[in-house]
């Protein structure tokens, strides 16, 4: 893909980098991030250096406050506890920060997603105990969805993985519909479930009164019939669809030259 301005050259990006950018952005005025790696941590730290500098990245790992000098390989690798206000036990991070609600954002990948903003990342097609494809699992990610006050998710989008019924529901979203939101309280619950998505197509946010994803903006290049060829169900869609602005030169440079210089995630 590529941006064509006023007379300049266009500037040629990635559906990586396209996602990646648009995701930082949402992180716009938040406080504390729950991440893992992948492209969740890019996004992440593109956010910290552009429009969240006072942004507070906490890793599973149990790390609060990190400045990873470099991509981390995994949630164990030691470059994650660079700069860091806290290291921890797991138990701790959990129980006195995301269980107490001081989380703001919790950001997660996903295999499958649904409407309702359900994830699945354990198992796909067959019975649980012989399926097609065994995935890593929860990991964090179900106490993430219950306790961070926000649920953001970035993946790639297709039939395979938005879909009418997910396989396993791993991490909770806005459940069956609208009463998901009240489910959620009676359950205890500190999160207000899953707010934004973001793909290689487009950026969604979920709707109060259905508890459903909407489609707000498209990303360059990408239209109505390629979303709707690559989702499992009939997208709602915002009435004054928006376009995603394209990756700036300065989010480009940050995201090939600092934070995925070998263009592990990012090509």
């Amino acid at each position: 893909m590529s941006e064509q301005t006023q007379g300049r050259p266009a500037v040629a990006f990635s559906k990586s980098e396209m996602m990646i950018a648009a995701a930082a952005r949402e992180l716009a005025g938040q406080r504390v991030c729950f991440v893992g790696v992948g492209l969740p941590n890019i996004a992440v730290n593109l956010a910290k250096r552009t429009v969240a500098p006072d942004l507070e990245l906490v890793y599973e790992a149990g790390v609060f406050g990190a400045e990873p000098a470099r991509l981390p390989l995994s949630i164990g690798d030691p470059t994650i506890v660079t700069g860091s206000t806290a290291v921890m036990s797991m138990f701790e991070l959990f129980a006195y920060y995301l269980q107490r609600g001081l989380v703001d954002v919790g950001f997660l990948g996903a295999a499958q997603i649904d409407r309702f903003g359900n994830i699945n990342t354990t198992v796909i097609g067959g019975e649980y105990a012989r399926p097609k494809v065994r995935l890593p699992g929860s990991g964090g990610a179900c106490e993430i969805a219950i306790n961070a006050r926000n649920v953001f998710v970035i993946m790639r989008q297709s039939k395979r993985s938005f879909v009418e019924r997910i396989d396993f529901r791993t991490s909770p979203g806005n459940l069956g519909g609208p009463d998901g939101a009240r489910i959620r309280r009676e359950g205890g619950w500190i999160g207000r479930g899953p707010s934004v998505v973001v793909t290689d197509l487009g950026i969604y946010h979920f709707e109060d009164a259905t508890g459903e994803m909407r489609l707000d903006s498209l990303h360059p290049g990408a239209t109505l019939d390629q979303v709707r060829d690559a989702m499992g169900w009939e997208p709602r869609v915002a009435e004054r669809l928006a376009t995603t602005p394209a990756p700036t030169a300065d989010e480009l440079r940050l995201i090939r030259e600092e934070l995925d210089p070998q263009g592990i995630y990012t090509k």
